[in-house]
């Protein structure tokens, strides 16, 4: 758990004299799923390489007091940022016990990790329950859905006590009932961490977000809650005018909150 925010303020990201991000500022804390969305070319996830270190840019991001940018990409994962990207990162060959094992820095021999074990370790076995994988401990992660994938990677996250979690398009591909399941994981999950969501997804946003920063060529265009963002005339005009009409109808209906017919549907 982390009672830190992340704070990113005047983030420029230049290559060759082309700029990508031009002065950007958000900030993500704990309890809420916070997202960034704009056009394709926006800089949404040139802003997350940046946080991360993959990209060298400028101005401040910082975790608490900790200053990220500047610092070398495995520094900045032990300061506890973990990102996945549009393409799950696992080990297809392995089983997913195997994938979380590696993840948590089990320090055992690869010939270990194919013999059977007494017991999973209780970091794991969280991960396992928290991301709806417990049943799959012996799978090898190369037959498992699209989305178990992605939740697989985010186990692996969750295994290494991540505080932040930057997730690029974590739905894209998922089919409508995994995209419900791991929106509802990613507020389980941000109860205790930053969660932040790069998507296009404009469902998936307008059910799960708390609150969204749009970008647009580089820079900021709008942010607060959905309702706020989607009010906004700039977003209408320059991000929703580029995702086409039904898209912007799609916008202009706030769903009930997913607890809310949870509840009425109990009733």
């Amino acid at each position: 758990m982390t009672d830190a925010s992340l704070v990113v303020t005047d983030l420029h990201v230049e290559f060759s004299g082309f700029v990508a991000v031009g002065g950007v500022s958000f900030d993500a804390h704990p309890g809420e799923v916070r997202f960034l969305i704009g056009p394709n070319g926006a800089g949404k996830t040139t802003c997350i390489d940046a946080i991360t270190g993959l990209t060298r840019g400028t101005g401040s991001a910082r975790l608490g007091e900790k200053e990220l940018l500047g610092r070398q990409v495995h520094k900045i994962v032990r300061l506890g940022i973990g990102r996945t990207f549009q393409t799950a990162s696992v080990f297809d060959e392995l089983t997913v016990l195997q994938n979380l094992d590696i993840a948590a820095g089990r320090h055992r021999p690869w010939t270990a990790l194919l013999r059977a074990r007494r017991g999973v370790d209780a970091s794991i076995e969280e991960a396992l329950e928290e991301t709806g994988l417990a049943g799959e401990l012996a799978t090898p992660a190369g037959i498992l859905s699209h989305g178990q994938k992605q939740w697989l990677e985010i186990a692996m996250l969750l295994v290494q006590d991540a505080k932040v979690l930057l997730l690029d398009e974590p739905v894209a591909g998922m089919s409508h009932d995994e995209r419900t399941a791991t929106g509802e994981l990613l507020q389980r999950i941000a109860a205790k961490r930053i969660v932040l969501v790069v998507e296009h997804d404009m469902d998936f946003m307008r059910r799960f977000a708390t609150r969204v920063t749009v970008l647009h060529q580089g820079r900021v265009l709008s942010q607060g809650t959905v309702a706020e963002v989607q009010a906004d005339p700039r977003v209408q005009e320059v991000y929703l005018g580029t995702a086409g009409a039904a898209t912007t109808a799609a916008m202009s209906v706030v769903p009930e909150p997913v607890a809310a017919t949870q509840k009425r549907t109990e009733d």
